[in-house]
């Protein structure tokens, strides 16, 4: 069978690739054959337009074609538009004028010459031997003529080749001239972030900017602008900061899908932003219209809600972070949560560096602290940010064993996450807020023991449960965000003296850095979470599930193993809303998803589709082995006991099953298959699971429901 599929496909790609040119010999013979050559008659619309019709289609390809789709995929769509036009076009000409002594004869030059404009010289030059073929074969005789008109239609398209190279390198030029425009904008930004000197000198800028973190910056603020647009279905997340003068706000980074950004400076008091500028303080606004000032919008406002977002810095002012919603759908208070710490993460990734750079003018580390800010910089999860934050500790001070402590505020515990050294095992240890050293560090946001020495005959760095080794230098540094702490990192060291005055500040410098990547770590991993789950089940979400989906269909067929797609269906869920309300509607919809999570295996996987409608995707499950988990989840549920204000109630759900590959070898057709299975389910009573019906069956067959396995 899969012979026979890739036959097919190949057969398909041929026809393909030689249909111009046998449209266009078709053409060519019925010219030659004077077929065309009489009077007007529904002939000429027979022949012509379906020619005219692939024209289009040909040009329509030509435009959707993207660069990632390949070379000679474009090349191929040009190749069709030339030869089915020139083809198309020399029919015309020929029928309107047949001696060839008309004016309609100049358009087939103008045809050549729109061709060699935006299609590449290959496809071009298959034009002109379509044109040169197709008048040879209807005026074989005009020799002469016919040599005429190849040297001029050859000089034509030559010409307009080059002129069109010349236009690219003036593309190229005026695109390079805005590359040094932004070259220029970045040193700008450097500035407005605080991390040049306004009065160092040309040389010394140059040498600055290469080491400050211009790109590092921008492109993690990007990075969170592009998570909070895509989680929060927004038309625009953009960071607007304030220039050195404090007089105008202009775009630094942004994230959007409208093509009508205005990008230019923006006074500070201008449109809707100046509430923002007075209060310093968020600003909520909806049902915006489209006459509403928007500054950052070219024309009429699109956006119909928005959030403005105060970035400060020590109560100053520094930037605005917006966010904006073409739908009239007010921001939630946990929306506005998480935008809060996105723009405390666009400061903090500009405090950061900026802290970094002061550095550098007084300390002798500050190389050892640059290669910890980039190893910290790349490091997204928490465990890789406590990683490189222990290996850069490790190149700016030489110690034995190093742990890094978290502390949860709200049990008031501390738990023991990364450990080296002869320490390894007390990774996962919790302890409590006692009186050790790290409690203290906490509780003081100072670091402990004062001149980094360790007496282990007073001293306690966890518990009285968790010895510590007998070393006699330690140190133990709070790891603080705004002064909240979040836990501690402690470095000991066999050689006394280790963590004196000459290293002490540079890493409680590290410290404060490896808190902030910490957060950011959180931070993103949140973002992250709300981009792939549902947030009333915390089952994946459809975007999530369908990438996961197509993954495990491409394995089973690499593998020839089995799948099955569950879809399952809250029976009667409206009247289970307009009964009791929406808040025990959810409850429902949450009592399906903790069912469907418990019965799966650690390999499937299980969505939240949309509404009441979930789905399990089961590796290695053939139908029966699909039939019997939906029985179980059915029946489950169906025992399942929900509680409302008008007293208890039960409810029931309907599935359907479709297998790979008997129902399908796509997601698509899989997933049609069961959505199929799931509709006769509810069509034959509901509370009760279908398997897909295998081949082509008749409508009455179809819609008859399989036993129920079990």
């Amino acid at each position: 069978m899969e012979v026979l599929v890739r036959a097919s496909l190949g057969v398909r790609r041929a026809l393909r690739a030689v249909r111009a040119p046998i449209t266009a010999a078709a053409i060519a013979v019925a010219l030659a054959s004077g077929i065309l050559l009489q009077p007007l008659s529904a002939i000429h619309g027979i022949v012509l337009g379906p020619l005219a019709l692939l024209v289009t289609i040909a040009v329509w390809r030509k435009v959707r074609a993207k660069d990632s789709v390949g070379t000679s995929s474009t090349l191929s769509a040009d190749i069709d538009v030339a030869i089915l036009s020139s083809s198309l076009a020399m029919a015309c000409v020929i029928v309107a004028e047949p001696h060839h002594d008309g004016p309609l004869g100049a358009t087939i030059y103008l045809l050549v010459a729109l061709l060699a404009a935006f299609t590449r010289p290959q496809a071009t030059a298959a034009a002109v031997i379509s044109l040169l073929a197709t008048e040879a074969l209807v005026r074989p005789s005009e020799w002469e003529a016919l040599a005429l008109r190849a040297v001029l239609l050859t000089a034509f398209a030559t010409v307009n080749v080059l002129f069109l190279r010349a236009e690219v390198a003036r593309v190229r030029r005026a695109a390079r001239a805005r590359v040094e425009q932004e070259l220029r904008r970045i040193e700008e930004d450097a500035r407005s972030y605080r991390l040049l000197g306004a009065g160092e000198t040309q040389k010394q800028s140059e040498e600055r900017l290469a080491r400050s973190s211009v790109e590092e910056i921008q492109r993690a603020v990007h990075y969170a602008l592009e998570l909070l647009r895509r989680t929060f279905d927004l038309n625009t997340a953009a960071l607007l900061w304030l220039n050195e003068a404090g007089t105008h706000l202009r775009i630094s980074e942004l994230s959007t899908a409208s093509n009508d950004i205005h990008d230019a400076p923006i006074p500070i008091g201008d449109g809707v932003l100046g509430a923002v500028v007075v209060k310093k303080d968020r600003v909520t606004l909806t049902h915006l219209k489209p006459s509403s000032k928007v500054p950052y919008y070219e024309g009429p406002n699109p956006a119909r809600v928005m959030l403005a977002m105060p970035i400060l810095d020590n109560e100053v002012l520094r930037g605005i972070l917006v966010l904006d919603r073409t739908k009239d759908v007010a921001f939630t208070p946990h929306e506005e949560e998480l935008a809060a710490q996105a723009a405390r993460y666009c400061l903090r990734a500009i405090q950061n560096e900026r802290i970094f750079v002061q550095l550098e003018r007084a300390k002798v580390e500050q190389g050892k602290l640059y290669e910890a800010s980039k190893s910290l910089g790349a490091a997204l999860g928490e465990k890789d940010v406590l990683e490189a934050g222990v290996q850069s500790a490790q190149k700016i001070a030489a110690f034995d064993l190093a742990a890094v402590t978290l502390f949860d505020e709200e049990t008031r515990t501390h738990h023991v996450v990364a450990a080296t050294g002869e320490i390894e095992d007390l990774v996962g240890s919790k302890f409590g807020h006692n009186g050790g050293l790290v409690a203290m560090v906490v509780q003081n946001r100072f670091p402990l023991p004062y001149k980094g020495e360790y007496d282990s005959a007073r001293q306690i760095v966890l518990g009285k449960l968790f010895p510590w080794p007998k070393l006699p230098s330690l140190l133990v540094l709070p790891l603080l965000l705004h002064d909240r702490p979040l836990g501690t990192l402690i470095l000991g060291a066999k050689r006394r003296g280790a963590f004196g005055d000459h290293v002490r500040h540079t890493l409680e410098v590290l410290a404060s850095h490896l808190a902030v990547s910490l957060a950011n770590a959180r931070m993103v991993a949140k973002l992250e979470q709300m981009a792939t789950t549902d947030g009333l089940t915390g089952l994946l979400n459809k975007r999530a599930m369908l990438d996961a989906a197509g993954q495990k269909i491409a394995s089973a067929a690499r593998f020839g193993r089995k799948l099955s797609v569950l879809i399952t269906d809250i029976d009667f869920f409206k009247k289970v809303n307009d009964t009791y309300g929406h808040d025990v509607g959810d409850v429902v919809i949450r009592g399906l998803g903790d069912i469907l999570r418990r019965q799966k295996r650690n390999t499937d996987i299980v969505a939240r589709f949309g509404g009441e409608e979930f789905i399990v995707v089961c590796e290695q499950t053939d139908e029966r082995g699909a039939m019997l988990l939906a029985e179980r989840i059915r029946e489950e549920l169906a025992k399942t006991t929900f509680h409302s204000a008008d007293g208890p109630f039960n409810v029931t759900c309907s599935l359907g099953v479709s297998t790979f590959p008997e129902d399908g070898t796509t997601w698509e057709t899989l997933f049609k298959s069961a959505d199929e299975a799931l509709y006769v389910s509810k069509r034959s009573g509901r509370d009760r699971a279908t398997a897909a019906v295998h081949g082509p069956k008749s409508r009455g067959e179809r819609d008859k429901p399989k036993k129920r396995a079990g």
